[in-house]
């Protein structure tokens, strides 16, 4: 898919040394900057970026929206903006080379975000627990219930138009991030698509989330809550007839 359309990439990443280097080289031409934030790794992580030929942004103080914030702070502002972004894990888990699938409904401006669902694809054997199916589950329930649009995952690939994206005006610095933004996307009444896609146990390293009972509760719990915070934000508006939310 050739394009003259301006595309970024972001990268969170934490300890992802073993894996960080194939997912930039497994990254299609199509995209015009990749930024790798790094969040606090204590290994070589932004060595091995930098060397793939990334761009590299510290950000120390840890939190998955927090990273996600630091690389959009990063493309504020650059000649020329891009037209859309892709976020994408560093574990390898995503297969970076369907990052085109994601982005043709956009580039054909069919759509203003598109999720990669790991539930609709193909995921292979043990890369998605029963803790995150089940999460996945209950949190895609919870967004019908409140917000009356039908999501089947909160994975982290995903693409979005760079003016959509800043209508969102996310602000959520931890795993609240992904379902921050599929709500408030469904508030305002965005053009949203989910397309199948592959999904992998990790390339290498140790899951931050998955991997432990203390990452499970606590990214389970973050969820739960934004999802019941920005239903209570959407129904002030209805009082107040005012917005909510932080611009970046």
């Amino acid at each position: 898919m050739a394009t003259s359309a301006p595309i970024a990439v972001i990268i969170p990443a934490l300890n992802e040394e073993q894996t960080i280097g194939r997912v930039i080289e497994a990254i299609p031409g199509l995209a015009d900057r990749i930024i790798v934030v790094d969040n606090g790794s204590s290994d070589g992580t932004s060595e091995v970026a930098r060397k793939c030929g990334a761009e590299v942004i510290s950000e120390p103080i840890k939190g998955y929206g927090r990273a996600c914030l630091t690389g959009m702070h990063a493309l504020i502002g650059s000649t020329p903006l891009p037209f859309a972004v892709v976020f994408l894990d560093g574990d390898l888990s995503d297969d970076p080379g369907e990052m085109e699938s994601l982005l043709e409904p956009i580039l054909k401006d069919e759509f203003d975000m598109v999720i990669g669902s790991r539930v609709r694809g193909h995921p292979e054997p043990g890369a998605l627990t029963f803790t995150q199916r089940f999460g996945n589950w209950l949190s895609c329930a919870l967004i019908k219930i409140f917000f009356g649009v039908t999501y089947t995952d909160l994975g982290p690939f995903r693409a979005l138009r760079w003016s959509s994206l800043m209508r969102l005006k996310m602000d959520d610095p931890a795993y609240g991030w992904t379902v921050q933004m599929q709500v408030r996307a469904a508030r305002l009444g965005m053009r949203i698509k989910e397309i199948p896609v592959n999904y992998r146990r990790r390339g290498g390293g140790k899951s931050k989330v998955s991997g432990t009972v203390k990452g499970v509760i606590g990214a389970g719990s973050t969820i739960i809550y934004v999802i019941i915070k920005e239903a209570y934000n959407t129904w002030l508006e209805t009082q107040v007839g005012e917005p909510r939310g932080e611009e970046i």
